[in-house]
């Protein structure tokens, strides 16, 4: 009877232990579970790579990086990871391979790399379709090199950069139909470059080619870099109702310009390529009461082609499209920020109004947007060419008639004959009257 009930003791003490070891797995792992990586996402692009962790609740994470092989090496605490690692680095030029394992408590994530990298890491929080995230950005070391005018090729033409807005993991509004803005835009982008290079005296330069995201503030260095002379950027606008629909065309407030050039003149032997012509002088002055003469002239002519350009596109707008805006808005868009680079955003319809979200979609529609955006830059070039242009060498000048002045003295003064400036004009006679603008063709 003893040994019985000692045997039955041993029994139950052996269940309870096996029940204890039992809980405690199911509550390690249970902790261990706490957050979940749900999606990997990469995104090469030209100048770097952006991969993106889709977690489950905000992550807790520690990262360092080795060489020989070059690896960047993530680990995460109580997370487990949902994702197949397999072929997510199969397009991309930067990363060769994703492994894992899982150790005390952590999923440990090696990225293998092609080569040394700049790194930026950091979390974001919900927002939109996405809930919180891990972002990894893998940036070419590249020694920059400042560039001039006088690196142009063709000095003759006049460099328009194209902005197509968001990209990549930024889809930008969502149309109700699903429709991606930046779908939309980057497809009326390349019809508007298309347009552009089709054009003697102009060149494009698109500053994002393909689905992947710029940073905002790279946007701007680009067009620096490529000695743009003027930035469009195209989006499409939404709101929280079907209702509101038409496009709009914004050029950036006078209050933001003035508070991006303060920040230019507080450092300007950094700065001072930022603003065009007068740079040299701005960086070399001891006058800071001349600095700001110049800096402010570069920023009253930058403000006056956007607003003159914005004005010319809502004019051909108007003849395609609804206008949600009829005159140029003023916005506080970081794209529009560049003092020294005359720019407008073009809000192309609302992806949130569902006519216009199937417009925006139809390739027809999105090529009249193109002619008109680049219509209305065309005209504005042309009326106001730049200094050593093609364009200032075609086309004509306006002039306006003053008290005293004949066609035989406009003819003289600008070296053209009386037939060709009648022609020009539809004169049906010499006669001028004051205030009468005339079309004087340009001789170069």
């Amino acid at each position: 009877m003893y040994y019985r009930v000692l045997l039955a003791l041993v029994k139950l003490r052996a269940f309870s232990l096996l029940c204890a070891f039992a809980l405690s797995m199911l509550f390690s792992v249970s902790g261990f579970a706490a957050n979940s990586i749900d999606g990997i996402r990469v995104w090469p692009a030209p100048e770097n790579t952006r991969i993106v962790f889709d977690v489950k609740k905000k992550p807790d994470y520690k990262y360092f990086t080795l060489s020989n092989p070059n690896r960047l090496v993530i680990d995460f605490t109580n997370t487990k990871n949902t994702v197949p690692l397999k072929n997510l680095a199969a397009n991309d030029p930067r990363v060769k391979l994703f492994r894992s394992s899982i150790n005390k408590g952590k999923t440990r994530l090696v990225l293998e790399l092609s080569q040394s990298y700049q790194l930026t890491v950091f979390p974001l929080s919900p927002a939109g379709q996405y809930g919180h995230r891990l972002v990894i950005d893998l940036y070419d070391k590249k020694t920059t090199v400042k560039s001039t005018a006088k690196d142009r090729k063709n000095i003759g033409d006049i460099i328009i950069g194209v902005v197509a807005g968001h990209g990549g993991e930024d889809p930008g509004s969502i149309g109700s139909k699903g429709t991606y803005e930046k779908n939309v835009t980057l497809a009326i982008a390349k019809k508007l470059q298309k347009l552009i290079n089709k054009e003697k005296g102009m060149k494009a330069v698109m500053i994002r080619t393909g689905d992947y995201y710029v940073n905002l503030n790279r946007r701007t260095s680009l067009a620096r870099e490529k000695n743009v002379d003027f930035l469009v950027s195209i989006h499409a606008d939404a709101f929280r109702t079907p209702g509101p629909s038409g496009a709009s065309v914004w050029v950036v407030t006078k209050r933001r310009a003035e508070s991006e050039m303060a920040k230019w003149l507080a450092n300007r032997e950094k700065k001072s390529e930022l603003l065009g012509g007068g740079g040299g002088v701005i960086k070399n002055t001891s006058d800071s009461h001349l600095a700001l003469a110049l800096a402010d002239m570069s920023k009253e002519h930058s403000l006056g082609v956007s607003f003159g350009v914005a004005n010319k596109v809502i004019k051909e707008m108007k003849k395609i499209t609804k206008m949600h805006k009829k005159t140029p808005q003023n916005g506080n868009f970081a794209v529009l920020k560049s003092s020294d680079i005359p720019s407008i955003l073009v809000e192309t319809g609302f992806i949130s109004n569902h006519r216009e979200e199937k417009n925006l979609t139809w390739p027809k529609h999105q090529q009249r947007l193109a002619n008109a955006i680049h219509t209305g830059i065309k005209a504005h070039f042309l009326a106001y060419p730049l200094t050593g242009s093609y364009f200032a060498s075609v086309g004509y000048k306006k002039h306006k008639v003053r008290s005293g002045e004949s066609l035989s003295v406009l003819a003289k003064r600008y070296n053209i004959s009386m037939s060709k400036l009648k022609s020009v004009n539809n004169l049906k006679s010499n006669s001028l009257r004051i205030g009468q603008t005339l079309k004087i063709p340009r001789t170069g």
